[in-house]
């Protein structure tokens, strides 16, 4: 359902948000690790998210990528359609282009469940309530 992209955007911003109440910023460098990420792919999809005001970066010696507390507060939806667009919760299990209820795909009904599931948890949590587990020991961001 998601990209890639996506959850290595979604464990990128967990990260900044676990920064957040020290006022550090991080680097390319520093998420990528953390995450377990290519630099390259990081960067990119960090410019992105920042283009689209779901995290900010600052230039300079002491800059870097970090998130507000406005943001902080934000769904992890923003991320999802930054990253993998608005249409991702319409799209068919099976990757078909003319699935729907009148033309449905073998998975259709069930997956659409699952697919509404998924979109109603990414539009109720906020970062806020994914960073804490993991600054606790209780959740990961690794494998």
């Amino acid at each position: 359902m998601l990209s890639l992209t996506c959850k290595t955007a979604i464990k990128a911003v967990i990260f900044l948000a676990s920064k957040h109440e020290s006022g550090k910023k991080s680097g390319i460098i520093e998420i990528a690790e953390f995450i377990d990420a290519s630099e390259h792919s990081v960067g990119k999809m960090l410019q992105t998210l920042v283009k689209e005001k779901v995290i900010n970066s600052a230039k300079g010696p002491k800059g870097g990528f970090y998130i507000s507390t406005r943001q902080k507060k934000q769904p992890i939806i923003h991320i999802i359609q930054a990253i993998d667009g608005k249409e991702v919760f319409q799209q068919c299990g099976l990757g078909l282009s003319k699935c729907s209820s009148t033309h449905p795909c073998p998975i259709h009904n069930d997956y659409k469940v699952v697919r509404d599931l998924f979109d109603k948890l990414c539009h109720d949590k906020k970062i806020d309530d994914l960073y804490e587990p993991v600054n606790n020991g209780l959740a990961y961001l690794i494998g």
